[in-house]
């Protein structure tokens, strides 16, 4: 019972490893399956924000990559390839839209990669030459066998994605998903079938360079960084609305080239420093069942001390003594990584489902191939000599005579076992007290004021197929607050906290362009009363309101703008960066609300009519927005069929694309806090479960040794709550050292999660007494179990005890 216990908490230790290891090297370290993929880099661009802080970037504006790639052709080759976006596409008719995960790459690339079609041709050089003219589409080879289970006849198919019709004309190998690591992109199209290659102010895709070989990074970091410096250059004559100290600090980025062997992602950046965190919460779990494990090798040792002096009397050497114990805990080491392999197989996946929106799911390559399994052996040896090595060395150091006299001094041994029951206490106080900073840091973030209320209110991303009269869009909202259980509707640009931003400066009173931006957001009347944003002063928008304007503007707009006074009535003037600057009355002013994220401050924010004009003051038609509907039940997802159904019949060429609580949109931005909060939950009542075994079984066997010490003490005079004092007062004693020392192992880890993740903040910090207090109570628990069996001991047969 005592060896399947240590080797199930063995084996959880080993999984947990196993399976951190595997989202780890799937996100960050596995190289991408492209020829010499240590040869690739990725661009990107450093730079001082308002704040003063150094921020990095790594979009680029297509002009600006055809000069660097020109400049650098004989040293490195560049590609452009595209954030991955799930997009709406077609393969029949309109009526059934779908979403894949679309890529506009170089037409260069897959040569560049080493890549062979599956199926068909790949994208070519010439696909990629001139802007939109070669509408050809490539599909990877787990979308094509998802899709259209491996079908050959997919070659020459057409399905239409934006203003595009395009031709299926091949299937890439199947290794190859893309290059950003947690997604897996479905269609890949050329880069001039985007309307951004034209523009010089759209920075939409990411710039991989592969070096050629012996070129140093350098001297091609050097060359790219003096061409987009004169490329901006050129680029900020045209910035008459900015004034010379934002100009300067625009022009003072610097191109950096970082490694892109394993890829690059946004994931890579969210989930970097969680996965350093997560990895050292697994280690010390790791940590806590290697104690556990050593003590049960010492206390075996003990008892076969008399073998051992046996088996030397007769001739065996030290070493042989060693490999005998190692080879027996090699077999306690193997049975715990078959345990653990189980274990990683499962939560693997589970733990990227908890890091999965369900609008934008995350997909990692997890194979158990000979990584993971490379890294699996490597664990299982190191973990085995932990725990191992020690009991080893000291069962073969065992002295014949001694041992055959009655053995060794008990009391050092039980020093060696209080020593690491007092480890194992120490490190299940750092892990408790890291579990309870994640904890606390969900909490705080969950819970942070967004300034409106998402309960009840559904949005509906919506798309029309081509652009339409806003009276269009009035009409579906109108059919929608017709629908049974529907309190309220309004259409905005985007639902708040979405990621969607819009800003630029602002200027008053005819004065100079800010040096910081606003932000604005195109909303209908009734959007801020179906928001719930508390009105201060002013109305809402009329139906007569038009962009440029009215505006409605918040408290930071205020205070930024207008020193906090009531800016009712008030003008402003919205300053581009090509000096062209357009009117605001401000009819409205309310409370703020966040825009974009949940962990910024609040913004200063302009909102502005939904409805735009053009110079000659006819409304602009529209192509999307978003539906923002309040309903009466508790539940808004049981309307969201209703209401696709409904805006699919009140214009026929609207698509709604996606249905999204927002409460949804809320919590996607805590999905890390979340992941880490849930995951150290339950390392923390691991450890403790740990720790709590490990105290048991180190007093459970002192009692053992002390029998015949007991009987003659109770035989004496000594009470049996005297004895239950000495067992439980002694565990007590060993648990208090290990929280002491996992005091300070707590504040040093505290002080690098807080360099790692820049969430956690001082008040997120648990009580120390907490976390005291819950050990205490599991050491109290552990220690009265045996002290209770010491206390039963009956004195007469403790003495007749050997």
């Amino acid at each position: 019972m005592t060896s399947a216990a240590a080797i199930l908490s063995l084996g959880v230790a080993i999984g947990a490893c196993t399976s951190a290891f595997r989202i780890i090297d799937a996100l960050l370290l596995r190289p991408l399956p492209v020829v010499e993929p240590e040869r690739l880099y990725a661009l990107s661009r450093e730079s001082i924000g308002g704040d003063g802080k150094f921020d990095t970037y790594d979009s680029w504006a297509y002009p600006a990559f055809r000069l660097m790639r020109n400049a650098v052709k004989d040293q490195a080759e560049l590609l452009a390839i595209s954030y991955a976006e799930r997009t709406d596409l077609t393969y029949k008719s309109d009526q059934e839209m779908e979403k894949a995960c679309v890529n506009y790459v170089s037409g260069w690339m897959f040569h560049t990669f080493g890549l062979r079609p599956a199926l068909g041709r790949l994208l070519a050089e010439d696909d990629d030459l001139e802007p939109g003219t070669h509408p050809y589409a490539v599909l990877s080879y787990s979308y094509w066998a998802r899709r259209f289970g491996k079908d050959p006849r997919v070659i020459g198919r057409t399905f239409r994605m934006g203003d595009y019709v395009y031709e299926i004309v091949g299937v890439s190998e199947a290794p190859f998903t893309g290059t950003e690591p947690g997604t897996f992109t479905d269609i890949f199209v050329p880069t001039m079938m985007n309307p951004g290659v034209t523009h010089s102010d759209w920075t939409w895709f990411r710039t991989l360079a592969r070096l050629k070989p012996g070129v140093a990074v350098e001297a091609v970091r050097a060359q790219l960084h003096a061409v987009s410096r004169a490329f901006e250059e050129e680029r900020a004559k045209g910035f008459a609305g900015m004034s010379k100290e934002s100009i300067q600090r625009f022009l003072d980025q610097k191109v950096l080239l970082e490694p892109a062997g394993a890829g690059a992602s946004g994931m890579q950046k969210d989930y970097r420093r969680s996965l350093v965190a997560l990895g050292v919460l697994v280690a010390l779990v790791l940590l806590i069942a290697c104690a556990n494990v050593a003590n049960l090798l010492t206390a075996q040792a003990a008892a076969r001390a008399r073998e051992m002096a046996l088996r030397v009397s007769i001739g065996a050497v030290r070493w042989q003594l060693v490999q005998l114990v190692l080879m027996e805990s090699a077999w306690l080491a193997f049975l715990a990584a078959a345990v653990g392999a189980l274990f990683a197989g499962w939560s693997a996946p589970l733990v990227v489902s908890m890091i999965s929106p369900s609008d934008d799911p995350v997909r990692l390559s997890l194979p158990a191939d000979w990584r993971v399994l490379g890294f699996g052996l490597a664990l299982s040896a190191i973990v085995m000599l932990l725990f191992s090595l020690a009991p080893a060395l000291r069962a073969s150091a065992v002295k014949p005579a001694s041992a055959l006299k009655g053995g060794e001094d008990p009391h050092s041994r039980r020093r060696l076992m209080h020593a690491l029951i007092a480890a194992q206490v120490a490190f299940c106080f750092v892990v408790l007290f890291v579990a309870g900073l994640f904890a606390a840091t969900c909490d705080r973030l969950s819970h942070r004021p967004t300034g409106f209320s998402a309960a009840r209110l559904l949005t509906l991303d919506t798309v029309a197929q081509r652009a339409e009269p806003p009276v269009y869009w009035d009409q579906v909202a109108e059919r929608l607050r017709t629908v049974p259980g529907v309190e309220s509707v309004a259409l905005a640009g985007w639902p708040l906290l979405c990621g969607g931003s819009w800003n630029d400066a602002i200027a008053v009173n005819d004065g100079p362009p800010s040096e910081d931006a606003a932000y604005f957001l195109n909303i209908s009347p009734g959007w801020v009363n179906a928001m719930k944003i508390p009105m201060i002063d002013g109305r809402d928008f009329r139906a007569s309101d038009t962009y440029p304007g009215a505006a409605i503007v918040n408290e930071s707009f205020a205070k930024r703008y207008f020193e906090g006074l009531n800016p009712v009535g008030r003008l402003f003037d919205r300053a581009g960066d090509d000096g062209q600057r357009l009117h605001f009355q401000i009819v409205g002013w309310v409370r703020d609300a966040r825009y974009r994220n949940l962990r910024e401050s609040m913004l200063p924010v302009a909102y502005v009519p939904f409805h735009s004009i053009d110079a000659k003051g006819a409304l602009n038609p529209i192509r999307e927005g978003t539906f923002i509907v309040r309903t009466s039940g508790p539940n808004p997802l049981a309307l969201a069929s209703i209401l696709r159904r409904e805006v699919a019949q009140a214009q026929r060429d609207f698509r709604v694309r996606n249905i999204r609580t927002q409460l949804e949109i809320n919590q996607s931005h805590t999905v890390r806090e979340r992941l880490l909060a849930r995951l150290g939950f339950f390392f923390a009542m691991v450890a403790l479960a740990l720790a709590g075994v490990g105290v048991y079984g180190v007093l459970d066997y002192s009692v053992v040794q002390r029998r015949r010490e007991i009987g003659i003490r109770m035989a004496l005079g000594a009470q049996r709550r005297e004895v239950l004092g000495m067992i439980i007062g002694k565990g007590m004693s060993v648990a208090g050292i290990g929280l002491v020392v996992g005091l300070g192992g707590a504040f040093a880890l505290t002080r690098l999660l807080t360099s790692l993740l820049f969430d956690i903040k001082p008040t997120d910090l648990p009580t120390f007494a907490d976390v005291t207090l819950l050990i205490a109570v599991v050491a109290l628990f552990a220690c009265w179990l045996p002290a209770y069996r010491a206390a039963k001991i009956n004195p007469m047969e403790a003495l007749r005890y050997e």
